[in-house]
């Protein structure tokens, strides 16, 4: 990506010097031809003439000349600007994916998640509030935690605990002992979600980017109307929300694919709660998986629901095929 950027600014630097020297040599050929008339012709009225030209033409060629080289200057300056925040956000994604805090089981699944190519994707930079929606294990906070830690702001919105001997609570306990286990993620902010119950993931209007990973599977259509809303009423005008889901094949009913989840669909409920749909990228899809399994998605890696039950199969399909959305909230 960063390739591609400096390439694009090579262009522009490029075509603003050569506006900019052909204004310098018109210059020197308006001043040639007129110190030619000079020499050559007679007359005081010719002269006068032939001297306003001039003083017209180089004022008006000086004009481009020096729009010319005030717009190098500037594509030189928005060029240094784009690299140099590219730059940033790569390194600083790089360095928490490669991270001490993060275990080695994490660390293997990086090949199939692709976190540095998807949240810069998203948008994502090292001084923004971001927002994760249902952190689970952990996995994405491992990566967002250390990434943001001391210029941005950090929201799990996870199951309460409720005291009850259930998944959720379970869910939040882990979770909470997870986050005291280091001191990279003692900046992180846990709030209550609980879909499809109306949930304030953030203040309102705060966050920058609210994300969450395969998890519209768990929540229903309805739990996945509530959420999209709580999110577009968390981020600020213009805040990005980003999805990553497994994806239903065009065509494959619902019942025969458990766990995935239809692209079309996800597009049209995240439209209905007021967001607008950027982009889709294919950096998390997997043309290996056909998601037609015996135990649905969770047949693949990394659960392999029939354990040692044609093993070598699952492990060479990997992962999921996963959706990658990128919707916007209308600036006002």
């Amino acid at each position: 990506m960063i390739y591609l950027l400096t390439m694009k600014i090579g262009m522009e630097i490029k075509s603003s010097l050569l506006v900019c020297f052909k204004s310098v040599i018109n210059i020197g050929n308006i001043y040639k031809l007129t110190l030619f008339s000079y020499f050559t012709r007679q007359g005081n009225y010719f002269m006068t003439i032939k001297i306003n030209r001039l003083k017209a033409a180089l004022i008006s060629t000086s004009i481009v000349a020096a729009l010319s080289c005030s717009a190098l200057t500037s594509v030189a300056v928005s060029a240094h600007d784009h690299k140099d925040h590219a730059v940033k956000v790569d390194r600083a994604l790089s360095k928490a994916v490669a991270g001490e805090h993060r275990s080695a089981k994490n660390k293997a699944r990086d090949q199939y998640r692709h976190p540095v190519e998807t949240l810069t994707f998203f948008g994502f930079k090292p001084n923004m509030t971001v927002v994760e929606i249902t952190p689970g294990g952990g996995w994405y906070t491992d990566i967002l935690a250390s990434a943001l830690k001391g210029s941005g702001k950090l929201y799990g919105a996870h199951y309460p605990d409720a005291g009850a001997d259930d998944y959720y609570s379970k869910s939040r306990k882990n979770l909470e002992k997870k986050l005291a286990s280091n001191v990279v993620f003692n900046e992180v902010v846990l709030t209550d979600f609980i879909a499809p119950k109306q949930s304030e993931l953030a203040p309102e209007g705060t966050a920058d980017l609210v994300l969450t990973f395969r998890n519209l599977h768990n929540w229903k259509d309805a739990g996945v109307k509530q959420v999209f809303k709580d999110a577009y009423r968390a981020l600020k005008p213009g805040g990005v929300l980003g999805i990553v889901e497994h994806r239903l094949p065009a065509g494959v009913a619902p019942e025969k694919a458990a766990g995935y989840v239809s692209e079309t669909e996800t597009i049209i409920q995240a439209k209905a709660a007021g967001f607008r749909f950027v982009a889709a990228s294919e950096v998390n899809a997997n043309s290996k998986d056909l998601a037609i399994h015996p135990k649905g998605v969770w047949t693949l890696l990394p659960n392999l629901a029939l354990k040692e039950k044609d093993r070598a199969k699952y492990l060479a399909i990997g992962e999921s095929d996963r959706m990658t959305l990128k919707f916007v909230k209308p600036a006002k």
